[in-house]
C-alpha cells in the first residue's frame, strides 16, 4: 500500500513513492527546467540513481516521463497498490483548516487562492490537474497554510484597516505547516508529553519559526506570504514595509523590481552574495567580513524570535532545529544557543557534532530547555494525510 506524493512547481516536479505505515521512501524523483532548452530528470530506485537530460515541454509531459520510469525502471506502479496520490499545496486561506480531497469545488478553491501564493498554486493546479488525468485514484491535497489556521487572532490579524484586510483577505497565513507539524508532533511522541511549549525552526533556503502551545500553533513568523519572518536564501525576512514606498518614491523601482529584490535578490544573498549557507561560512571563515556580518544578522533574528515566542507561550520546554540547515549546521545550531546561554540553555558539544537520520538531543540534560534535531519528512506526512482522508 502506497501513496504517491507529488510537489509540482513552477519548473518542477518533486515526487516520491511513499509507504505511509513504515515511512519508507521506495523510489525518489525529480524533473526540473520544465519548458526549457533542456530539463533534467532524476529517478532514485534500489539504491541507484538515473539521470536524463531532454526536452519537457510542459508538466503533463513531464509527469507523463515519471510514469514512463516507473514502468520500465520501477517500481511498477501497478504493483505498488497506490492508495492516493498526495499533493502539496502552498496556500489554503481560510478554507483549509487540514487535508481535503480533490473535488470541483476544491480545485476552484484552489485557483481563487493564486492571488495570495501567486508562484505556487497555479503551479500545483498544473500538477494536480494532470495528475488527475494520468492516474485513477483518490487525490488530495495537503496544504502548507493548514496547521496554522489555530492561530489566535490576536496572532494571525494585522494592524491594518479592518474593513481592507478582510476584503483582500490580508493575515496571517504562515508557511512550512506541514514540516512544522510533523515535527511539533515527532517531539511530542519523542519526550512522552503532548503539554508541551515548543518552538519549531523550520531552517532552509527558505527558513520559518512556530511557536507550538500543547500541540497547536500559536504563531508563526511568515505571514500573508513566505516573505516576513527569517532571513532567508534569498528573502528579506522581516523589514519595515516603508522602505517599499522610499524605494519606489526615491529609488524609481516598480513594485515588480522591489518585489524581485525583495524576494529573490536578498536574504543572504543580498548580504554575503551567495545564497547557500556552506558557501556563506566558507567565505566567513576565509575573512570575509560581509559573510560574517550575514551570520550575525541570521543568528539575532534567529534569537529575537525565540525570544518572543518563549515569552507568548509562557514558558519554553523544548526548541527543535529541522530542515537543511537546522538538521545539518552543526556551527550555527551552536552560536545560536550560545546567545541564549544566559537563560540557561546549555549546547552538549559532543552530540552537536554527529550527523545522522533519527531526533537526537544536543543540549545537555541539566540545560533550561530541551533542545532537538528532527528531520523533518513533508512527503511521508502528506502520505499519511492523504490516507487518512480516503480512511485507510
Amino acid at each position: 500500500m502506497t501513496v504517491l506524493v507529488i510537489n509540482s512547481g513552477s519548473s518542477s516536479i518533486k515526487y516520491q513513492l511513499v509507504d505511509p505505515e513504515s515511512g519508507e521512501a521506495i523510489a525518489v524523483g525529480l524533473v526540473e527546467q520544465i519548458g526549457e532548452e533542456s530539463s533534467h530528470i532524476k529517478h532514485t530506485y534500489k539504491g541507484e540513481k538515473h539521470e536524463y537530460d531532454q526536452p519537457i515541454a510542459d508538466h503533463g509531459e513531464g509527469l507523463r516521463f515519471v510514469l514512463d520510469l516507473f514502468e520500465n525502471i520501477g517500481p511498477k506502479l501497478a504493483d505498488a497498490h497506490i492508495e492516493a496520490v498526495g499533493h502539496r499545496v502552498v496556500q489554503g486561506g481560510n478554507h483549509f483548516d487540514g487535508p481535503a480531497l480533490v473535488t470541483q469545488e476544491v480545485r476552484d478553491l484552489i485557483e481563487e487562492l493564486a492571488p495570495l501564493a501567486p508562484l505556487h498554486n497555479p503551479a500545483h493546479l498544473r500538477g494536480i490537474d494532470v495528475a488527475r488525468e494520468l492516474l485513477d485514484v483518490p487525490h488530495v491535497v495537503v496544504f502548507d497554510t493548514a496547521f496554522f489556521q489555530s492561530l489566535p487572532e490576536e496572532a494571525a490579524r494585522y494592524a491594518l484597516d479592518r474593513e481592507i484586510a478582510d476584503k483582500y483577505s490580508i493575515r496571517r497565513y504562515g508557511a512550512h505547516g506541514t514540516s512544522h507539524q510533523f515535527v511539533a508532533q515527532a517531539v511530542a511522541d519523542y519526550v512522552s508529553r503532548d503539554d508541551l511549549k515548543q518552538i519549531v525552526l523550520h531552517l532552509g533556503n527558505g527558513a520559518s519559526v512556530s511557536a507550538v502551545l500543547n500541540g497547536k500553533a500559536v504563531d508563526t513568523s511568515m505571514g500573508l506570504t513566505p516573505l516576513e519572518g527569517l532571513v532567508m536564501g534569498t528573502r528579506t525576512g522581516d523589514i519595515d514595509p516603508a522602505a517599499i514606498f522610499h524605494l519606489s518614491r526615491v529609488g524609481g523601482l516598480s513594485i515588480d523590481e522591489i518585489d524581485n529584490l525583495f524576494n529573490k535578490q536578498s536574504g543572504l544573498k543580498g548580504l554575503a552574495g551567495v545564497n547557500d549557507m556552506r558557501a556563506v561560512w566558507s567565505l566567513a571563515e576565509s575573512g570575509d567580513a560581509h559573510a560574517r556580518e550575514a551570520l550575525d544578522i541570521y543568528v539575532h533574528r534567529i534569537v529575537k524570535y525565540i525570544g518572543s515566542y518563549a515569552a507568548v507561550m509562557g514558558g519554553l520546554d523544548v526548541i527543535a532545529f529541522t530542515a537543511g540547515i537546522g538538521e545539518n549546521d552543526d556551527l550555527l545550531r551552536a552560536e545560536v544557543l550560545e546567545r541564549l546561554a544566559g537563560f540557561g540553555l546549555k549546547l552538549d558539544a559532543e552530540t552537536n557534532a554527529v550527523r545522522g537520520d533519527e531526533i537526537r538531543q544536543i543540549s545537555t540534560d541539566d540545560s533550561s530547555v530541551q533542545v532537538l534535531v528532527v528531520p523533518t519528512n513533508e512527503e511521508l506526512a502528506i502520505a499519511r494525510q492523504a490516507m487518512e482522508v480516503i480512511g485507510k
